[in-house]
Order: structure tokens, then C-alpha cells, then sequence
């Protein structure tokens, strides 16, 4: 399994069938950050092709609206290049959180 680290505190791990991201950081809060992970995401977004991208949560305990939103726009982009989306390791807040927002209609959590 082929593993990349990023600037902006993710982690990317190719398999044959997947990429699985990992999120370092326990507080995505301000828009510089989201930003800087948009645009690192954008590169494994396009390395994942028709394969399944999971976002694993593990570490992160806190996120803005506006992540919420970069969420939605990665949802689209993955559909649209064939792909499936999946959330992992969400702290209960969070799951709090797409429920709230009935974000749980749109994406696969487990």
C-alpha cells in the first residue's frame, strides 16, 4: 500500500481498489485550513478514479459549516468520476452534526 503525507495534515493510502485519507488534525475550524485541505485533496481525488475513497474521522473532534460544505463538493466530485464516498470514525458530535443537517441522506457514514 502506497502511503503520501500531506501539508495540510492528511494522510492518503492507496490500495488497489481504494484510497483511505486520514485526517490529522482534531480541530477543522478556520478557512485557510479547509482550503489547504481542498487543494490536497484534489490530487487524490483524481489518483482514486473509480475506486472507493474513504475519509476516516479518527482524530478529529471539531469542524465548521464550511467543511461541511468541502465535504459535499468531494461527494460530487468522487460520484462523478465513478466512485464511492464513505465516512469513517465520526465522534459522536459530529454524527450529531450530519444528522442535524441530514447530511446522513447524502453520505455513507459507518
Amino acid at each position: 500500500m502506497e502511503q503520501e503525507q500531506e501539508q495540510s495534515k492528511i494522510t492518503a493510502e492507496y490500495g488497489i481498489d481504494f484510497t483511505f485519507v486520514t485526517f490529522e488534525d482534531e480541530n477543522i475550524l478556520e478557512e485557510s485550513q479547509i482550503r489547504e485541505l481542498q487543494k490536497s485533496l484534489e490530487p487524490i481525488i483524481e489518483k482514486n478514479k473509480d475506486s472507493q475513497m474513504v475519509l476516516n474521522f479518527a482524530n478529529v473532534k471539531f469542524m465548521t459549516s464550511a467543511m461541511l460544505g468541502l465535504l459535499v463538493r468531494i461527494h460530487k466530485r468522487v460520484g462523478e468520476r465513478g466512485g464511492k464516498l464513505e465516512l469513517r470514525n465520526l465522534d459522536k458530535n459530529l454524527c450529531k452534526l450530519f444528522e442535524i443537517t441530514q447530511l446522513t441522506k447524502i453520505f455513507n457514514i459507518t
